[in-house]
């Protein structure tokens, strides 16, 4: 740990209410990291498992946590939870597999709408 980082301690959420990943971190963790601990961590017994970090997402007040960022440059409130636990959500969404939904593309749907 580099001179002037801080702790946090953390625990994550995911659908059902399971906690996960409780521990603490230093400021400088990368979200990538953390989504990378969380796939290996991730309960055996659950029917929605990620497959990778990228099918994670981090969500923290309300916020979608970017990859590229720390915990710190993401605003975590690293120091002012004093002997609290900060928790996140985790979501589970894989990426689109690029499959097209529509069976007839040349039929469009539209919506129309009138203010009176």
């Amino acid at each position: 740990m580099a001179e002037g980082e801080e702790l946090v301690e953390l625990k994550f959420r995911i659908y059902d209410g399971t906690d996960i990943g409780h521990g603490t971190y230093i400021s400088s963790t990368a979200i990538s990291v953390l989504k990378q601990r969380l796939v290996h961590q991730w309960p055996q017994d659950k029917s929605i498992a990620p497959k990778s970090a990228g099918d994670i997402k981090l969500i923290h007040a309300g916020k979608i946590l970017d990859d590229g960022r720390t915990l710190a440059e993401s605003r975590i409130p690293i120091g002012d939870v004093s002997g609290g636990v900060i928790t996140m959500h985790v979501v589970v969404q894989p990426p689109n597999s690029g499959k097209k939904t529509e069976k007839n593309p040349s039929k469009t749907q539209r919506c129309l709408c009138a203010i009176l």
